[in-house]
């Protein structure tokens, strides 16, 4: 049975899938391990792959920082698909402000444990939640290891990938506030999705999924 990697994004964890589907393929649930510093996305990448025995023909699903791995995974592995909801899959579709962040690196100056506590006002930028989604948004943000979100946010301000593997698949959202869908290259476009649209709408992915797997 192949088996379906599912990479959750930053200050989130397998919880965020809890409306896909993958009928008849094993899934596994990724959970953040703790990094190095000094370790880029490749080189985490790298430890996730030795961590969960990932091999080729495999599929990997990552929503946005988790996009971002399943991309550097699959330049290391011969991927059956590669499956990116809410991210990016080269520099050039990273937000402008990325380069000005680089340049002026505010995050090394934020206390660690700041981060997930930032919940109320993160969520604003990631999009309306009902209730239910709102307090497991915050939660999953809450539980965040500290060092590795400040490691992470690092990491994504510094990939410079410029590589689009083979089999690669990407829908994304018009309202998608962190990584804006016009910077973006082949991407399905969800019309009124934002960036946690892997929550709140389940149903257009699944059918896009559907559409990859069982057409």
């Amino acid at each position: 049975m192949t088996r379906v990697f599912l990479i959750p994004g930053l200050g989130a964890d397998h919880r965020i899938y809890k409306n896909l589907q993958f009928p008849g393929y094993d899934v596994i649930n990724i959970s953040w391990i703790d990094p190095q510093e000094g370790d880029t996305l490749a080189d985490y990448a790298q430890k996730l792959i030795d961590h969960y025995q990932i091999t080729a023909g495999a599929v990997v699903v990552g929503n946005s920082l988790g996009g971002m791995l399943a991309i550097e995974i699959a330049k290391k592995l011969q991927l059956q698909k590669t499956l990116l909801i809410s991210s990016i899959k080269t520099k050039s579709e990273a937000p402008v402000s990325h380069h000005w962040y680089r340049r002026i690196p505010v995050y090394k100056l934020l206390p660690a444990g700041l981060f997930p506590s930032l919940g109320v006002f993160v969520k604003f930028a990631f999009g309306k939640m009902n209730k239910d989604d709102q307090w497991l948004f915050v939660d999953m943000l809450e539980k965040t290891p500290p060092y590795f979100a400040k490691w992470a946010l690092g990491a994504i301000l510094h990939w410079d990938n410029q590589t689009i593997p083979q089999n690669v698949f990407h829908i994304h959202g018009n309202r998608d506030l962190v990584f804006p869908y016009r910077r973006l290259k082949d991407a399905r476009i969800v019309e009124g999705g934002s960036h946690i649209m892997v929550l709140n709408r389940p149903s257009e992915i699944n059918a896009w999924i559907k559409s990859l797997f069982y057409s």
